[in-house]
């Protein structure tokens, strides 16, 4: 048994290493034999062939770029790539520092709910609306309770009317299987 492991030849082909990268085909991974060229300053030069194009390309130090492979015939640009990767990656990361991540905080609330109960909870979701999060207020219905939705609405009503100053209403109330929530966001100041 150990003999037949130990002959065993393995072969590996080598298409197999290539890795399809998911960014622009550049000069010699271009496999259209014609393209339509754009230069540097991007006035376009006609139909080329692949080798013509890395040949006018390669006279100014630049690289040959496909910007529109689906095109008939491919479009190909002449430029610096190292310097574009550099700027569309300086331009990912200002957008990434720009966005706001909003989360949604969620608070519990039940039909019978006491009034200290009730202020607590709605103390924390001005909390959290002020900090721009937006929040779920749900009531979760337990054993025969499911039969009088309409105290859980009055009560659901009720918070949102105490939370307009800071929020605007997203969604309104409305049951998904035993429990009821409605969306509470954050008013937008201006």
């Amino acid at each position: 048994m150990s003999d037949i492991l130990t002959q065993a030849v393995f072969v590996i082909k080598p298409w197999r290493w290539l890795t399809i990268s998911k960014d622009m085909l550049v000069n010699e991974g271009i496999r259209a034999r014609e393209v339509r060229l754009i230069d540097q300053n991007g006035e376009q030069l006609g139909i080329k062939s692949k080798n013509e194009a890395l040949e006018i390309a390669g006279r100014v130090n630049l690289d040959l770029v496909l910007v529109a492979a689906n095109a008939k015939p491919p479009v190909a640009r002449i430029m610096d790539y190292g310097k574009f990767k550099f700027e569309q990656q300086k331009k990912e990361k200002e957008a990434r520092k720009n966005q706001k991540i909003i989360t949604t905080k969620e608070v519990r609330l039940s039909p019978t709910i006491d009034e200290h109960d009730f202020n607590t909870k709605l103390r924390n979701a001005i909390k959290f609306l002020e900090k721009g999060d937006k929040v779920k207020a749900s009531i979760r219905f337990k054993g025969r309770a499911i039969t009088h939705k309409e105290i859980g609405q009055k009560v659901l009503d009720r918070f949102a009317q105490e939370c307009k100053e800071v929020a605007a209403i997203e969604s309104h109330p409305k049951m998904e299987g035993r429990s009821m929530f409605l969306v509470l966001a954050p008013k937008i100041e201006k």
